[in-house]
C-alpha cells in the first residue's frame, strides 16, 4: 500500500508551488545519493567527481544523514531559501534543542549505532561550528559547481508547471508531479517513497508545499510535520510529455565539463569528449545515451575528436569502441 495524503477543500486552497529547489533539501538528498550506488547513469559520474573533491570531514554529515532513514532534525531547514541563512540557523541552534534532536534521532535509528562523536554536539560549541562549516564545504563541492545548469532546469520546470496550473488547475498540477511515484486520486495523493512508508496523513487544513528537486529525481521526499506547512518534493521536468528529466539529462546537468573546454570545442562536443574520458571503451550507442544525443550525432562528434587526435577508436566486430587519447585526457586535465 502507498502512503496516502488526504486533502480537504481547505487543504487544496492552501496548496502551493515553491518557486525553486531549496538548497538544504537538495543537499540532504544529494548526501544520501553519495553514499549509495543506485541510478548509475543519472548520478554515477557526479558521485565519482564529487567524492574526489570532498574533505574527510564529510564523514560527519554521512553519520547524521544516512543513505536511508532519518536525518537529524537540526540540519533540516528544508524550506529556507538561501544556504547562508540555513548555515546561520545551524550555528545558532540552542544546546537544549541539539540534545533533544540527537536523542530523538538516536531513538528513531533503532539498532543503528550512534557515532561516539555525536554525543558532544550539545555541549561542544566548536563541534557545532565545525559541522556548519562542513555543510557549507560540501554544498560548494557537490552542488554549487552545477548551479547554473540546475537553475536553468528549475526555470524550465516552473514555466511548465505554471502552464499546467493555468490550463488544468490544481488537479492537473497534482496529477503531473511524478506519475511513476505520485498518483492523484482526488481527494487523496498517493506516494511511493524510497523508504516504503505506508499509512494515512491528514493535512488538517494546512495544505501542501510542492518543492521541485533535481536530485530527488526518482522518489518523492515528504515531511508532514514541517512548519508552517507540510511539503513534498517532485522531480524537475522540461516537457509535459516527459514530466521528469531522463537520466542522461540529469547526468549532463551534473557534468563537470569546464566552461573553457566548452568554449573551445562547443558544449556538445565537450560533453562527448568528457563522456568518452569517463567511460573508456564505450560504444557509439552508449556514448549517445550517456551524452543525451542521437547515435548519428555521437558518431559525428566522435569522428571529429578522433581526427583531432583527442580520442582513439578501436573496432570489435562491427562495434566502434571509443577511448580518450593522452592528448584528450591532458586537455581535460588542464581545462578550467
Amino acid at each position: 500500500m502507498p502512503l496516502r495524503i488526504h486533502f480537504t477543500a481547505q487543504d487544496l486552497a492552501r496548496t502551493r508551488l515553491a518557486e525553486a529547489p531549496r538548497p538544504m533539501l537538495e543537499l540532504n538528498i544529494a548526501l544520501r545519493l553519495l553514499q549509495e550506488q543506485s541510478h548509475p547513469t543519472r548520478f554515477g559520474p557526479w558521485r565519482r567527481e564529487s567524492l574526489k573533491r570532498l574533505s574527510p570531514q564529510v564523514r560527519m554529515l554521512f553519520d547524521l544523514v544516512p543513505p536511508v532513514g532519518w536525518s537529524v532534525d537540526f540540519l533540516d531547514h528544508a524550506t529556507v531559501g538561501g544556504l547562508d541563512e540555513a548555515l546561520d540557523l545551524i550555528r545558532a541552534t540552542p544546546a537544549a534543542r541539539l540534545r533533544a534532536d540527537m536523542e530523538a534521532w538516536a531513538e528513531r535509528g533503532g539498532r543503528r549505532p550512534v557515532p561516539a562523536w555525536t554525543r558532544s554536539i550539545g555541549s561542544d560549541r566548536r563541534l557545532l561550528l565545525e559541522l556548519a562549516d562542513t555543510v557549507g564545504h560540501v554544498y560548494q563541492q557537490i552542488i554549487a559547481p552545477y548551479r547554473p545548469r540546475l537553475d536553468a532546469l528549475g526555470d524550465a520546470d516552473q514555466a511548465m508547471r505554471r502552464r499546467q496550473l493555468g490550463q488544468g488547475g490544481l488537479d492537473a498540477l497534482l496529477a503531473g508531479l511524478n506519475p511513476r511515484r505520485i498518483r492523484w486520486r482526488p481527494p487523496v495523493l498517493e506516494l511511493s517513497t524510497a523508504s516504503g512508508f505506508e499509512g494515512d496523513i491528514c493535512l488538517q487544513g494546512r495544505g501542501l508545499l510542492l518543492i521541485p528537486s533535481a536530485f530527488g529525481a526518482v522518489y518523492p521526499v515528504l515531511n508532514d510535520e514541517a512548519e508552517p506547512q507540510p511539503w513534498i518534493t517532485y522531480p524537475v521536468g522540461l516537457r509535459e510529455t516527459d514530466l521528469y528529466l531522463p537520466p542522461t539529462d540529469t547526468a549532463r546537468a551534473l557534468s563537470t565539463v569546464p566552461d573553457s573546454l566548452a568554449a573551445l570545442l562547443g558544449h556538445t562536443r565537450a560533453v562527448v569528449l568528457w563522456t568518452i574520458a569517463h567511460h573508456p571503451g564505450c560504444t557509439t550507442t552508449e556514448l549517445a545515451r550517456r551524452a543525451g544525443i542521437s547515435p548519428a550525432s555521437a558518431s559525428q562528434h566522435a569522428t571529429v575528436l578522433r581526427t583531432a587526435g583527442l580520442t582513439t577508436t578501436m573496432r570489435h566486430h562491427n562495434t566502434a569502441l571509443h577511448t580518450a587519447s593522452p592528448l584528450g585526457t591532458g586537455l581535460l586535465a588542464t581545462a578550467s
